[in-house]
């Protein structure tokens, strides 16, 4: 008896909440909380093949940038793209990389902790010698690049728009941190 009466107020509710609009999203986030769907939806290709990414990733960054070699002690000698595809010290690297990446992205649904993470991981490279904010900005191809060779064709101009959007919003805050992390130390030093 009671389960009919369930049945058509459950259907009832579900369809309002299928007409309903998405929430809106955060206003500092550049992303609309449709495409943050869909980042998330099509992130989940990428994290199933995240190491391999991360080395593509890297390999079109040392290809376009062979002087950021000098920043890793652990791969700065490969030299040949062969070399750094066949190295586990890169691919390790680069597979944290990623991961980094990808705790950026999943948190974009809460742009407070988002900044709060991907701030603390601009500050800490303070500590590689030689580092300059303007590195973060180098990634920002190579990462497309590595995403368009990973999700193949389900990179579309929508989908690529969306993640020119969020590697964007990600590196502008890698700088953010790196540089409020610089202000902080040369006032804790004066």
């Amino acid at each position: 008896m009671g389960c009919k009466l369930t049945k058509l107020a459950a259907s009832e509710f579900n369809q309002e909440a299928i007409d309903r609009p998405p929430p809106p999203s955060d206003p500092r986030s550049p992303l609309t909380a449709k495409q943050q769907y869909c980042m998330l939806a099509s992130w989940k290709g990428i994290f199933r093949q995240i190491e391999k990414t991360g080395i593509i990733l890297f390999v079109k960054l040392f290809e376009e940038n062979q002087d950021l070699l000098n920043l890793f002690e652990k791969f700065s000698e490969l030299k040949t793209k062969e070399e750094q595809v066949m190295s586990t010290e890169l691919a390790e690297h680069a597979t944290k990389v990623m991961h980094t990446l990808d705790e950026g992205i999943k948190g974009l649904g809460d742009v407070d902790a988002f900044f709060a993470y991907i701030r603390h991981v601009g500050a800490t490279h303070h500590q590689v010698p030689g580092f300059k904010p303007e590195n973060f900005w180098k990634v920002e191809k190579p990462f497309l690049e590595a995403a368009k060779t990973t999700l193949g064709d389900r990179y579309t101009p929508n989908i690529e728009n969306i993640y020119k959007l969020t590697i964007k919003f990600i590196l502008e805050n890698l700088v953010k941190g790196y540089e409020d992390a610089k202000v902080e130390n040369d006032s804790s030093q004066t």
